[in-house]
């Protein structure tokens, strides 16, 4: 409950902020906080979109979804790192128009902004700081990518007032828009990995298989896939030949799958002198025991 608290907390903060930014960006004659506005509310967009199906991933699984809502939030994750990547694409190319066409600013105007800008994006870092689901992190790293934004408006803003650089607003939100560009392509490539049913990064399928492989009794293991449903959750199946009784095996390989943070794991136990069934296996060695995708 508190990851949603949090996104429609970042989400209000967003929405307040970009239409005040939207008529300050006009009060200003600076097109480095309209365009910032209108960045600002593809953001609050994302977020509530975010919060909406942060939300529905926490609904319980029924004879539709059996493994639960959970990518739901993933998908949160996704769209809001595209709004990011487009986002930025686009405050690249207005930066480069206003390098080539520079504009008259009110620096008192920005600097107030900026301000404002910078506490009202910091609160919302903080309070999407932390968050374990991809879904968040996404978020943050808007409210992040808008802190950071704002740190340098200011700091622009306030060099401009004295030195009259006026190239500094566009090459600052270049800067800017660069940073971003790179954590969100960098975001948006872990998500597509998890859709993907790639292993997890942090587990090694081949270690696994080994520590199983030392357990009395287990004689071979494969067809094992290992897969996460929203990059927290991760799931396992396999096949295990062995000698002994099945229902202790059973729970020693559930104990070891545990120790790597893999809470639902399906287990097919073979007897040693059955032969696999599945299309998969044409060899009764180790050829089919790497690590395979699984498919739903």
């Amino acid at each position: 409950m508190k990851e949603e608290k949090n996104i429609f907390t970042a989400f209000i903060l967003n929405l307040i902020f970009s239409v005040f930014e939207f008529f300050g960006g006009i009060y200003t004659g600076s097109v480095a906080v309209i365009s910032d506005s209108v960045h600002d509310l593809g953001d609050a967009l994302s977020i509530g979109l975010s919060y909406f199906l942060e939300k529905k991933s926490r609904k319980q699984p029924d004879e539709k979804y059996t493994y639960g809502y959970l990518r739901y939030s993933l998908l949160g994750g996704l769209i809001t790192t595209l709004i990011l990547i487009q986002g930025s694409v686009i405050v690249i190319i207005n930066a480069g128009l206003r390098l080539v066409y520079p504009k008259e600013i009110n620096y008192e105007g920005m600097i107030i902004f900026a301000v404002i800008g910078l506490i009202v994006n910091a609160a919302g870092a903080f309070v999407t700081h932390g968050g374990s689901s991809l879904n968040q992190r996404a978020v943050n790293l808007h409210m992040l990518e808008d802190v950071s934004g704002w740190a340098v408006v200011l700091i622009g803003a306030v060099i401009m007032k004295f030195t009259k650089i006026t190239v500094l607003d566009p090459l600052m939100s270049i800067g800017v828009a660069v940073f971003i560009l790179y954590n969100s392509i960098k975001s948006f490539k872990k998500i597509i990995e998890v859709f993907l049913e790639k292993t997890p990064h942090n587990l090694e399928c081949e270690n696994i298989r080994k520590e199983i492989l030392e357990i009395n009794g287990v004689i071979n293991v494969h067809h094992m896939h290992i897969w996460s449903m929203d990059g927290v959750n991760n799931y396992a199946t396999m096949h295990i030949v062995t000698s002994n009784d099945f229902k202790v095996i059973k729970k020693e390989v559930k104990e070891k799958l545990y120790q790597y943070d893999i809470h639902h794991a399906t287990l097919e136990l073979e007897d040693e002198n059955e032969e696999c069934l599945s299309k998969e296996c044409k060899t009764k060695d180790d050829k089919c025991s790497h690590c395979h995708h699984h498919h739903h």
